[in-house]
C-alpha cells in the first residue's frame, strides 16, 4: 500500500465540518492561512495535509486535528492498526502523527513519531495519557516541567493546560485521550 493510499482521507470531514458552520473555502482558508486552491485539494483528496496544515484547519474551524482524523474514518468495533500499513501524517521534518483508532469512538490514540515541538499549549476537556515508548520528551503542564523518557508516563487530568516536545530525533509518544465528544465526569461515590 502507497502512502497516499494508506493515509487517512481528511478532506470530506473538513468539508462537512465547514458546511456545518456555513463557512466559504476563502473564510477557512483565511483563517488557516492557507490558500483556497490547497484546501479545495484537501476537501476534495487531492492533496493531503500535513499535521501542521491540518491543525491550522481545525483551528478555523473550531474543532481538533484528532476530531477531523476520527470523523475521516468509519468506526469499527474491532480494528488492527498495522504499523506498515498506516504511515500516518507528516509534520515539520520527519516527524510523522498516526492514529491508533480509527474512526469516532470515546477514546482517541495517536503516536507521535520524531521531533516534536509544536509550541502550542493545548487544553483538553477530558483526561489524556502520554506514554514514551521511544527516546524522550518534557511536557510542560500546569506550571511544570516533566522529563519523560523510554517507558515512563504522565497522567493529565482534564483542562490541564499543557505541551510538549521530543527531545531526541528518533522520539516515539504515544497519546491516550477519553474523545472530546464524550463528557467525562467526577465519580457520584466520591
Amino acid at each position: 500500500m502507497t502512502d497516499e493510499a494508506a493515509a487517512p482521507r481528511v478532506g470530506a470531514s473538513v468539508r462537512r465540518r465547514r458546511r456545518a458552520l456555513d463557512l466559504t473555502l476563502a473564510d477557512v482558508a483565511a483563517r488557516a492561512g492557507l490558500s483556497v486552491p490547497f484546501l479545495s485539494q484537501v476537501e476534495n483528496a487531492r492533496a493531503r495535509p500535513s499535521m501542521r496544515s491540518l491543525q491550522a484547519i481545525a483551528d478555523a474551524l473550531d474543532t481538533t486535528a484528532v476530531h477531523l482524523l476520527a470523523a475521516a474514518e468509519t468506526p469499527r468495533s474491532v480494528d488492527v492498526v498495522r504499523a506498515e500499513d498506516d504511515p500516518g501524517l507528516s509534520s515539520a521534518g520527519k516527524a510523522r502523527v498516526r492514529p491508533l483508532v480509527r474512526g469516532h469512538h470515546q477514546l482517541h490514540a495517536l503516536e507521535f513519531t520524531g521531533d516534536h515541538a509544536s509550541g502550542r499549549e493545548f487544553h483538553h476537556r477530558n483526561d489524556e495519557l502520554l506514554y514514551v515508548a521511544d527516546g524522550s520528551a518534557e511536557v510542560d503542564a500546569d506550571g511544570e516541567t516533566y522529563r519523560l523518557r523510554r517507558g515512563d508516563t504522565l497522567y493529565l487530568s482534564g483542562g490541564v493546560p499543557h505541551s510538549w516536545r521530543a527531545l531526541e530525533p528518533d522520539t516515539r509518544v504515544v497519546l491516550v485521550a477519553v474523545a472530546d465528544h464524550i463528557e467525562a465526569t467526577a465519580d457520584p461515590r466520591r
